[in-house]
C-alpha cells in the first residue's frame, strides 16, 4: 500500500478520530502487525501537538501462555503498576488508540472458564477507575491487517497480497478517500439527520421481525435518544469512537426484552469464534441460547456478572451498506457489526439518556440504562428485516423494510 495513503489514514484517526488536543497524552494499544503504520499514527499525533504518545504492543500467543501457566489469584489481581497506570487515565484523561488486526482463531483452545473466572475478579477493580472517566475521554477503534487476519479472508493470495487485498478493504470502509476528513463529515452529517429524525417519532419500542426466525420486542427509556457517527466528550471535544461506523443507536430499557433473534454474522470473541446462533429473551434477559459453534465461549459471555445477560444497545445498519456490499465477512466485530444490524449484550451507554452530562453514571443506570463490564456485539440485521416502531401516541412508524431503512 502506497504510503502517502497509509499516511492520509493515519492523519485521520489521529485527527478525526481521537481528535488529539494539544498537549495531551495518547496511548496506542496495538497487536506487532504492523509497526511502520504505528509509527506513522505516532507521528501524526504528535504533529497534532500530542506531548507524548505511549504504544502498548499486543501478542495473542502471549496472552494464552499468561492464561495457561497464571494462577486465577494471579489473573484477577489488579497489581500496582496497573492501578497506577489507570489512575494515571483518571487523573489526565488521555487519548486512546486501539489498532485491530488480531487472528479471528488466534485464542483457540485457551481455558476460556479460567479466564473468565479471573475477569469477573479483576473486571469490578478495573471499573472503579473506568466509571471516573466515561465519557469524559477520546477513543477510537480502527484496524490494520494482520498477517493471520488476512490469510483467514484471502487464503487464496499470498501472504503478502492478502494484507494488502485487506489494506485495501480496511481503507475503503474507513473512507479514506482523496479528502477523507471531508468524507467523514458528510458522513457525519448523514447519521447525525437519520438520528434526528427517529428521535422524533417518540418512540416507545421497536418490534423486529425476519424469514430465518427472529421474532423480538424491545423498550426504549423514557427521555433517551439514539446517538450515530462524531461523538462529544464532557470536555467538549468532538471525536469519532469507531472507524469504520455506519450505525445509529441507543441503550434499550434494561429487563424490557422478549422473544428470539438469530445471528447473521459469526461473531469473533477474544480470538475465537461463536457461529450460527440463537439468544431468546424474557423479562429483559437472555434465558435460553444455542450455539452450532463456540456456545461455550457464547455461554461464558451470557454469564460474565449479573449484566451481561441483558442488551446494553441496539444499533440500526442498513443491509444496503458500503461494509455489506462488499461482500466480505470480516470476521472482526468492528466491520461486522457496521454490516448489519445489531445488538449488544453487556454495558449500555450513558450518553443515550437526555441530559446525561448532568447526572451520575448511576442515576443514568438508575434510568435503566443496563450495568456490566462487558459489552459484546452480534449481528442479527438479515436482507429481509423488518421493524416497526411504536411510538408514545399511538403510533406504527416502519423503521426498516427488507432490510433498509423505511424512510
Amino acid at each position: 500500500m502506497k504510503k502517502t495513503v497509509l499516511r492520509k489514514y493515519a492523519n485521520l484517526i489521529a485527527a478525526k478520530g481521537v481528535n488529539v488536543q494539544k498537549g495531551q497524552e495518547v496511548f496506542i494499544t496495538a497487536e506487532l502487525d504492523q509497526p511502520e503504520f504505528v509509527k506513522m499514527l505516532v507521528e501524526e499525533c504528535y504533529k497534532l501537538g500530542a506531548k507524548t504518545v505511549v504504544v502498548d504492543w499486543t501478542y495473542q500467543p502471549l496472552a494464552k501462555i499468561n492464561v495457561r501457566y497464571r494462577s486465577v489469584k494471579t489473573l484477577s489481581t489488579l497489581e500496582n503498576y496497573e492501578a497506577a497506570r489507570w489512575q494515571h487515565y483518571v487523573d489526565t484523561i488521555p487519548c486512546r488508540i486501539y489498532l485491530e488486526s488480531e487472528d479471528p482463531d488466534g485464542l483457540k483452545g485457551l481455558d476460556q472458564k479460567k479466564q473468565s473466572k479471573a475477569m469477573k475478579k479483576k473486571m469490578p477493580l478495573i471499573r472503579a477507575y473506568r466509571d471516573q472517566i466515561e465519557n469524559k475521554y477520546q477513543w477510537c477503534i480502527a484496524a490494520v491487517p494482520g498477517e493471520k487476519w488476512a490469510k483467514k479472508l484471502f487464503p487464496k493470495l499470498s501472504k503478502k497480497q492478502a494484507i494488502e487485498a485487506l489494506w485495501e478493504q480496511i481503507l475503503a470502509c474507513a473512507r479514506v478517500t482523496d479528502d477523507p476528513i471531508q468524507a467523514w463529515n458528510d458522513h457525519n452529517a448523514d447519521l447525525k439527520n437519520r438520528c434526528a429524525y427517529i428521535n422524533s417519532l417518540g418512540i416507545e419500542s421497536f418490534d423486529y421481525k425476519s424469514s430465518n426466525g427472529t421474532d423480538f420486542h424491545v423498550e426504549f427509556i423514557p427521555g433517551s435518544h439514539f446517538n450515530g457517527g462524531a461523538d462529544t466528550s464532557l470536555q467538549g471535544i468532538v471525536y469519532n469512537p469507531n472507524m469504520p461506523s455506519e450505525e445509529c443507536f441507543i441503550s434499550p430499557m434494561k429487563g424490557k426484552a422478549e422473544g428470539i433473534v438469530y445471528a447473521t454474522k459469526p461473531l469473533s470473541y477474544n480470538g475465537q469464534v461463536i457461529d450460527k446462533f440463537w439468544i431468546r429473551f424474557k423479562d429483559g434477559k437472555a434465558v435460553e441460547w444455542d450455539a452450532e459453534k463456540g456456545k461455550d465461549v457464547l455461554t461464558e459471555i451470557i454469564t460474565m456478572d449479573e449484566g451481561s445477560c441483558m442488551l446494553g444497545e441496539v444499533a440500526l445498519v442498513p443491509y444496503d451498506s458500503p461494509i455489506q456490499n462488499s461482500g466480505m465477512l470480516f470476521y472482526n466485530t468492528l466491520f461486522d457489526e457496521n454490516a448489519a444490524c445489531h445488538l449488544a449484550l453487556g454495558f449500555g451507554f450513558a450518553d443515550t439518556i437526555d441530559g446525561f452530562e448532568n447526572m451520575t453514571l448511576q442515576e443514568c443506570y438508575d434510568k435503566g440504562v443496563n450495568k456490566s463490564f462487558m459489552h459484546v456485539d452480534f449481528m442479527i440485521g438479515s436482507k429481509d428485516m423488518n421493524i416497526v416502531a411504536n411510538t408514545r401516541d399511538g403510533r406504527k412508524v416502519p423503521i426498516f423494510k427488507d432490510g433498509n431503512w423505511a424512510f
